[in-house]
């Protein structure tokens, strides 16, 4: 079963999917930037959910996939925060049993929104768990201060990404440093350009995760190979 459904935040409407006949255990899918609920991830994740009995909540976060044009709700920590909790509530009226899949940067607002929440399991995929540093590398990659950030608000930035004061800010003031009672899983490329072998290593001692590296691997898992390796570590996780 593929049912599209929408899921209502308040007024904001978050297209989602619902993958899967049983309803005993349940999977909330969260993707990664420049991603959507229908990555290839995902549909890796349905197919291997779906031989155990599980059934898969995917969505959009804001401004990607069905959203990428509402400019207005943007993809901010507070709106994906806000959004994660709401299709958790979603989620809880389906079944007793939750569990997590997150990707990347969907890793570090599924922390923050759900640190307590009644999780089964998690698992994670290339998991950015320190949004403050990224940030802080392309400042400095781009010579912006924190001075001209707090004076100016927002910079974009020549790789597509934009600089924004209150998104730095609300990370700033919001380090993933709480408790986290489900067990959790993670999948790391040890050629992650984007957070260092030490820091996921390090995450994975403080919450107790069971880390599994892919020696070559990138952040993105794209190659035959790499989905290959990432297929394996979800049927023997899930």
């Amino acid at each position: 079963m593929k049912k599209k459904l929408l899921i209502h935040n308040d007024c904001i409407e978050i297209p989602a999917i619902l993958w899967g006949n049983s309803l005993d255990k349940l999977i909330i899918a969260v993707h990664g930037d420049m991603s959507d609920k229908e990555d290839k991830v995902i549909e890796l994740l349905v197919g291997n959910a779906i031989n155990k009995n599980y059934s898969v909540l995917s969505f959009d976060l804001p401004e990607h996939g069905d959203r990428k044009n509402n400019h207005h709700y943007g993809c901010n920590p507070s709106h994906c925060v806000s959004d994660l909790r709401a299709v958790y509530a979603y989620a809880s009226t389906l079944s007793a049993e939750i569990n997590l899949f997150a990707c990347s940067i969907g890793v570090y607002f599924s922390l923050l929104a759900f640190h307590g929440s009644s999780i089964r399991k998690a698992l994670f995929l290339s998991p950015v768990v320190n949004m403050e540093r990224i940030i802080q590398v392309m400042m400095t990659e781009f010579g912006v201060t924190e001075e001209r950030l707090e004076r100016e608000q927002k910079i974009p930035l020549p790789i597509g990404k934009t600089l924004d004061w209150s998104y730095y800010t609300y990370v700033k003031q919001h380090p993933v440093n709480f408790s986290w009672n489900s067990f959790i899983s993670i999948l790391y490329g040890s050629k992650d350009a984007l957070s260092p072998k030490e820091e996921i290593e390090a995450f994975s001692y403080q919450y107790k995760a069971r880390l599994t590296l892919l020696a070559d691997g990138e952040h993105y898992f794209a190659s035959n190979e790499q989905l290959s390796f990432y297929n394996k570590w979800l049927d023997f996780n899930l």
